[in-house]
């Protein structure tokens, strides 16, 4: 079994948000679940899995590195940091 991108979820205070998913999306995310707990023992709910897997989308996106770096600079310039 090839070693998955997401490792073991942090127990973080969440932030509560709603969103409405298409089904396939859902079932993807079980699979994967299913896959986290066959590899590393850790049962887990599929939706716990959004937030870490956002957080690796974004930051393997370097367009929004990017973004980022500026608006933080913008801040820090502007004495918000």
């Amino acid at each position: 079994m090839p070693k998955l991108r997401i490792g073991t979820i942090a127990d973080d205070k969440p932030v509560k948000v709603t969103a409405e998913l298409p089904a396939q999306v859902y079932r993807d995310l079980a699979t994967y679940a299913e896959a986290l707990a066959t590899e590393a023992g850790q049962q887990i709910d599929p939706a716990r899995l959004i937030a870490p897997m956002l957080v690796r989308f974004m930051a393997s996106d370097r367009g929004f590195a990017r973004v980022r770096r500026a608006a933080n600079s913008s801040r820090t310039a502007q004495g918000e940091a």
